[in-house]
């Protein structure tokens, strides 16, 4: 809604509708109780507020409507949310999935132990890290594609499908046709090329929210991959920054049930990085499922202190059976069910294409 000032005349309102006009911008006149207000109605309504307003005789402009249409129209008219499938897990529509593994993969044998253990536990997918998107630049950065074909064979072998980030639009051709999920990390949540060419693919896609992110700019990022024709989105929050350091970014459980009135994509919780001590995960994945949750993000490891990378947030095996058991009783009190794996291993995506 384009107001006008409160002393516009004919002048100025024919002025402002010659520029509307030029702007190719259909508008409809309202008249408001002290003043005229143009009504934008169709044309070219790609132009931002601020150029508007710097029509003369304009007083503001005022929107009236959300830019993440495509996300928003994900919410059926019942209010209920959709399921995303990646290989035999599925998320969402009252399935809820645990998704399990190491951060970054390093040994094969270590990652067949993990993948064994999370499976027998109860996780629907595995997860780990090939390409690592690290703060310093002096940090490890992930074996690469060598580690992708490494978790692409493990997954085969313990028959769950994967999830792995990608933090490079050129990575994408490359590498896709080895994967069953794509993540979309924090740091990259406003990689919009890497969004546009992680949805060409017409896989799932993870994507985590930014760690100073609110909730308009990470719809948003998930419109860039609806507008390119992929609803195959699930969301993923993962803590915010603030002040304190009592854990390493602050979990947002309030946004899991907020989500779930807006929009109809599925939802998981990384407790892991939200927490950054293995200590804390599982009371902060027990309230994400009881926020209502579709989902857990957890990292796994038999011996952190071998590992590379997030040695301080990893599960032991065993922590990750009891979360696993407590979800089930979560689950239990409102009707909703954990996504088992099958009861013997199964080929994922990988185990016919690669």
């Amino acid at each position: 809604m384009i107001l006008l000032r409160p002393d516009a005349g004919l002048p100025e309102r024919s002025s402002v509708r010659a520029a509307l006009d030029e702007l190719q911008i259909v508008v409809e006149e309202a008249r408001l109780v002290d003043r005229i207000a143009f009504l934008v109605t169709g044309g070219d309504t790609s132009w931002p507020a601020d150029s508007l307003a710097r029509i003369p005789g304009v007083d503001k402009v005022v929107p009236l409507g959300h830019d993440a249409t495509l996300v928003e129209a994900t919410l059926g008219q019942n209010g209920q949310g959709r399921t995303v499938s990646v290989g035999t897990a599925s998320f969402g529509g009252g399935q809820v999935g645990l998704i399990a593994g190491p951060c970054t993969v390093e040994s094969p044998d270590a990652l067949l132990q993990i993948g064994r253990s999370v499976r027998e536990s109860g996780a629907a997918a595995l997860r780990g890290g090939a390409f690592k998107v690290r703060t310093s630049p002096h940090s490890y950065q992930g074996g690469g594609p060598a580690a992708l074909s490494e978790l692409a064979a493990v997954a085969r072998e313990v028959g769950l499908p994967f999830f792995t980030e990608l933090n490079d639009p050129r990575q994408v051709e490359q590498v896709v046709d080895r994967m069953d999920a794509i993540q979309i990390g924090a740091r990259h949540m406003q990689n919009f090329p890497l969004l546009k060419e992680a949805a060409a693919t017409g896989m799932p896609i993870l994507l985590k929210r930014h760690m100073a992110a609110d909730v308009k700019e990470w719809l948003l990022a998930a419109e860039y991959i609806l507008q390119a024709g992929n609803d195959q989105v699930i969301l993923c929050e993962r803590g915010i920054k603030t002040a304190d350091h009592h854990v390493r970014f602050m979990l947002d459980v309030g946004v899991i049930p907020y989500l779930k009135r807006r929009v109809g994509l599925p939802v998981v919780v990384d407790p892991s990085h939200a927490a950054g001590d293995w200590r804390l995960v599982a009371p902060l994945a027990r309230a994400a499922i009881a926020a209502g949750a579709d989902g857990l993000l957890v990292e796994v490891h038999p011996r952190p202190e071998t590992t590379r990378c997030d040695a301080s947030q990893a599960l032991p095996p065993g922590d990750f059976d009891s979360l696993a058991q407590d979800v089930r009783h979560l689950l239990a009190l409102d009707g909703r069910e954990l996504c088992e794996p099958l009861a013997g291993p199964s080929s994922s995506r990988n185990a016919v294409g690669a």
